[in-house]
């Protein structure tokens, strides 16, 4: 017979338990108000629309443009100069592949073609006033890109630290290199396997864990994340299982008010139900209460 202590054990809230006050649970970075940032966004890209000007006038193609483009030598300014050629002359050109100096021949080659005429750009930008402040808001909203979730990691790791001060969280605070597993694990059968953050107890991996801030989810990219997640799970515990690693946990920290946007909310409960007890996903403010060390050895 089971003792009277047993009919007072309660079970531990899962994710989805938290569902019906999810609006409570979760952190809404600040933002900031239009047309408010106009000035200070016209202050900081004026000097960039400038360049881009003199080197857009100086230039006999769009071919050649790009190129001198990629000879400006500040790496911020080439960046910032490669989303305005974007905007003007190649739309199609993805902005990540415009900013690799050592690409550039190739994307002439690939997308030259495509580029807009260079006397149609010539018109077009000498057609809107100097600083252009469509132009300079548009650039400010990649200007804080990645922001809220390096405020998120940051916040994280305090409150792991707080409350848990004998565990070591390894992982780039802000910006900076993701851990990748194959230089935690010894034979991890995908090495280059980015992760936000490891939780360790001296030499003992207790957790591995990514983190995220969703301001807006929906569609495709929800597919995507919740896909991802249930990927990386069953990597990281079919190897923990199969060296000898039962008590390795995996947890998601995710936060913002994508996580109230379509499925999220059921789809990240789905994921923490298919490995109960060794993935959580959790949001900022449920941290304290779900990520415990007695969870982490059990």
């Amino acid at each position: 017979m089971n003792s009277k202590r047993d009919f007072f054990v309660t079970t531990e809230k899962t994710f989805r338990d938290y569902k019906n006050e999810a609006e409570e649970w979760i952190t809404l970075a600040t933002g900031e108000y239009y047309p408010d940032i106009l000035y200070d966004a016209c202050r900081l890209y004026e000097p960039v629309l400038v360049q881009f000007g003199l080197l857009l006038k100086s230039s006999h193609s769009s071919t050649n443009f790009f190129m001198s483009i990629m000879e400006t030598k500040n790496q911020w300014m080439r960046t910032q100069l490669c989303r305005i050629f974007k905007k003007y002359v190649s739309p199609q050109t993805p902005v990540e592949m415009l900013k690799r100096k050592t690409d550039a021949e190739k994307i002439c080659s690939q997308f030259g073609e495509s580029f807009r005429k260079i006397v149609e750009v010539q018109r077009k930008f000498s057609s809107r006033p100097m600083p252009d402040e469509a132009l300079c808001a548009v650039l400010w909203e990649y200007k804080d890109r990645g922001k809220k979730g390096y405020d998120l990691t940051e916040r994280l790791f305090d409150v792991l630290r707080s409350h848990h001060p004998d565990w070591v969280i390894a992982g780039p605070e802000r910006a900076g290199k993701d851990v990748l597993l194959g230089k935690i694990f010894d034979n991890y059968p995908k090495p280059d396997r980015p992760v936000d953050f490891v939780i360790c107890e001296g030499k003992k991996v207790l957790a591995i864990g990514l983190a995220r801030y969703d301001s807006d989810r929906g569609g495709a990219q929800e597919d995507d994340r919740t896909g991802q997640y249930r990927e990386v799970a069953q990597e990281i515990i079919g190897y923990a299982d199969a060296h000898g690693m039962p008590n390795l946990k995996v947890i998601y920290v995710n936060d913002g008010p994508g996580l109230l946007l379509g499925s999220m909310w059921n789809d990240y409960a789905y994921i923490e139900e298919q490995w109960k007890g060794r993935v959580k996903v959790v949001t900022l403010r449920m941290v304290p209460e779900r990520i415990s060390k007695k969870w982490l050895e059990s």
